[in-house]
This record gives structure tokens, sequence and C-alpha cells, in this order.
């Protein structure tokens, strides 16, 4: 997810000019809530299953989990004005423990982009087949549904763009999911109140502890842009107002995730899929173009998202492949393809995104914030 963000702090300056009249912490704070969101989008789908996991007791986990991660997001900060030095994510895990603190948080990082970004092609793969459904082939003796042939068709589409090396275009594109996914909401909206579904499903359950850890993990994705934070931090021209950023942001994302969360267990009870689209009607032209809005943003964001896993592998095989064009072609192209093998191993995209929360988001969002904290601060 940082890359997102990262990509965006580097090259989408138009709110910052669109809001230069604005005071400088509204600035601060709108340019931050628009890329934190920006790259988040994907757990507003997942968020309602979470909460169908659970039940209604399970929003209590929920805001624990905001509130503690609330908390990560300010020991970074404190961490980084410890020393003048740290501008990155890495940089913290370096000077708490070394080099294998670097590795430790890279690793992490690394892995939770990779598994990110295949969860966009099972997103891209589920909605596509809810659109045109029944849709199927016969290659050489083998079946493939319409979910999986989506799969392999989005990955085709999407791997000239990892090919690029200016990633610019991309960026202004995947910052449009801010509004992607307000779309999304609005759309939930209208189909409980106008579309005959209401807010008065029976099949809603206060509380499920066979779903508790499904919930938690699916809550912990929501808030997995720690890696982030170092570049927002560096990028501030007021740094003391970060504290004050962070809670408006996390204010503003934990109330969209719970409005969510909330209308969609109240219109589908039990019934809600791993990702909201999937239940809303399709008969409708705005649903239609709702539920197609949310499949650009993931096409685009892909290669924003992967860009680090690239230049990493480049870098290791540097040696093998030494010329730089084709070492990229050919790192791209089998990344990809790992993608989809993965994508169609595991196809379930609430199971993904509760991998991806449970092991990798509380790790990068709680465990190593607060254990860099105590060593670089001496307490431990």
């Amino acid at each position: 997810m940082c890359s997102i963000l990262y990509k965006l702090l580097k090259s989408n300056h138009i709110l910052i000019t669109i809001l230069n009249t604005v005071s400088l912490r509204v600035q601060s704070v709108i340019h931050s809530t628009f890329v934190i969101c920006s790259s988040l989008g994907i757990s507003v789908l997942s968020v309602p299953y979470a909460l169908a996991s659970g039940g209604w007791l399970s929003l209590i986990i929920f805001f624990t989990i905001a509130i503690t991660t609330l908390h990560c997001a300010i020991l970074i900060k404190r961490c980084m004005d410890m020393d003048p030095l740290i501008r990155s994510y890495p940089d913290i895990g370096y000077k708490a423990f070394g080099n294998t603190g670097r590795i430790v948080v890279s690793i992490f990082m690394n892995l939770e982009l990779y598994l990110v970004s295949t969860s966009f092609l099972i997103l891209e793969g589920d909605n596509l087949n809810k659109l045109f459904s029944n849709v199927g082939f016969n290659f050489m003796g083998l079946e493939f549904g319409g979910k999986q042939m989506f799969i392999v068709l989005v990955a085709l589409i999407i791997l000239p763009s990892v090919w690029l090396d200016d990633m610019r275009i991309l960026s202004y594109v995947s910052a449009s999911g801010v509004f992607a996914y307000l779309l999304i909401l609005a759309s939930i909206f209208w189909v409980g109140a106008f579309e005959g579904v209401g807010f008065k499903n029976n099949d809603s359950k206060i509380f499920r502890i066979n779903g508790v850890t499904t919930s938690v993990s699916l809550y912990a994705f929501c808030y997995c842009a720690h890696p982030v934070f170092p570049t927002l931090y560096t990028s501030m021209k007021n740094k003391r107002q970060f504290s004050n950023v962070m809670v408006i942001c996390f204010t503003i994302c934990t109330f969209t995730y719970a409005s969510v969360a909330i209308l969609s267990y109240l219109m589908y009870g039990s019934n809600v899929e791993s990702q909201i689209p999937l239940n809303l009607p399709t008969d409708k032209l705005i649903l239609k173009v709702a539920i197609c809005t949310t499949l650009v943003n993931p096409i685009a964001k892909f290669a924003l998202v992967v860009t680090p896993i690239m230049d990493a592998l480049r870098s290791r095989f540097s040696w093998f492949l030494p010329n730089k064009k084709a070492a990229g072609l050919i790192v791209s192209t089998v990344l990809v393809a790992s993608n989809v093998i993965l994508a169609l191993l595991l196809p379930f995209f609430g199971d993904l995104m509760s991998l991806v929360g449970a092991f990798l988001s509380a790790t990068a969002s709680v465990i190593l914030p607060c254990l860099c904290y105590l060593k670089i601060s001496g307490k431990y």
C-alpha cells in the first residue's frame, strides 16, 4: 500500500494546488486523508463481510483497532523525532535493530504489497463475473469458468502497465479511487433506500464467536498504511500538526468504514458477500456504473503497488540480467504470472484479505511500531 501513497505524494500535486488558498492545517488534513483513502479503498469493500462474520459486537473490536493503530502512528512520529536522518519505514527498522530490522521491515512491506496486488485480480474476477455471468471457454481440454477467465484477461490488460517506466499517469488515475468508493457508498444507500431492499434485515447476529478471527483480520487490514506515514511526515511543512492530522484522518476513515459496514449489514445480514459490490443488483445502469468504477482503480493501482517489488527483484538479479530494459520486462512478467497463479489457487477475496490483515497488517501497523519505539527510546 505504501507504494501507492508514495507515488501520490511524489507526483499528485493537483489537490494541493487547488487548496493553495486554504490554511496549512486544512491542506495537510485533506491531503493526508486523500492519499490514505486512495490506497485503502479495497478494505472498504470487505469491511461489511468483517461485520457479518463477527456480528454487531465486533464493532467494539473495530473501534479498538482504530484507536490502537492511531496510537501506533503517533509512535512512528516519535521514532522519527528522535533521529532527523530517518526518512522511511525501513529506516526506523534500521535505527532500532540495524540491518536485520531494515530487512524484516522490507520483507513485510513487500509481501503485503504482493498479496494486495493479488487481491486486485481476485476483486476484478469476482465483479466482472457478476456483470458478465455464464461466460467461459475450453482451452486444450481445460475448462475455464467465468471468474478464472476474467482473472487471466485482467492480468493481460494490466501487464503493459507494469512495463512502464513513468508511473505518473497511473498515479493520477489511482488517486480517483477516493471518489470511486464514495460512489460505492452512495450506491449502497441508494439500493437500501430506493430499490426495495431496506435496512431491516432480520438475519443479523449480535455476536458470532466462530467469525471473530476473520473480523479482527479484516478490521486490521483497514489500517495498514503505517509504512507510508514516515514519507507523509517528512512531506509536511508543519510537522507539529502530524498528530492532529492523524486523528482527523483516522476519524474520517473510521466513519467511512463503519458507515459502509453498518448499512450493508442492515441490508443483507449474514448474506453479505466477501466484497459488497457482489451484493448490489446489476439491473440498474447507475449500479453498473458504480461497480465498473471500482474496477478501474485496481487496474491503475496494480503497477504502482508492485513497483517496489520489481525494483528489489531487478536489483537482486542485476548480475544475471545486465540489460536493464530486458530485466524489467522479464521480472514484471514473471511477477504478474505468479500473481495470476496465486489468485487462481486462492480465489476467495475474504480469505486473502484476512491473511494480509492477520499476518502482515497487524505486524506492520502495530507490532513493529511498538517494538521499534521501545528500542529507539531506550524504554526496553
